[in-house]
């Protein structure tokens, strides 16, 4: 589903990600899909699209995704690997639950152009800091 707009403002604080132009395209239940134009600035010196990029998208849908229905969920451990160049001109993350355990969570994420090229994949462990004690 389209995201709302209390979920656009909730997100709109992840400035990082957000003034390099990381755009929430939809949610679901611990789901989410982000998009990102790219533009000269998202490009190392060789012309090809900064590993960071990549990193950044899928944390943010990562952020989203874990979220959005309930604020409190931490990355403990993201690892990224980088499968192919991206060729379009819109990068788009979509980040599935795996698991949503009581404290703990995974969560894989996918890197792909508009051509629907796979360009990265990140595996990332979440904590709910909402359980915490203390």
């Amino acid at each position: 589903m389209k995201p709302t707009e209390q979920i656009v403002d909730l997100f709109s604080k992840d400035r990082f990600a957000t003034d390099n132009g990381a755009v929430i395209a939809e949610v679901d239940d611990h789901y989410a899909k982000c998009i990102l134009q790219l533009e000269d600035r998202h490009r190392n010196a060789m012309g090809a699209v900064m590993g960071g990029v990549y990193f950044t998208l899928a944390d943010f849908a990562f952020a989203v995704a874990s979220n959005w229905q309930e604020v409190g969920t931490v990355s403990l451990n993201s690892e990224i690997a980088y499968l192919g160049a991206a060729k379009g001109e819109v990068l788009s993350a979509e980040a599935f639950c795996v698991k949503n355990g009581r404290t703990t969570s995974y969560y894989r994420i996918e890197v792909k152009d508009d051509l629907g090229n796979l360009a990265a994949v990140v595996n990332t462990t979440g904590f709910n800091t909402s359980h915490r004690k203390g």
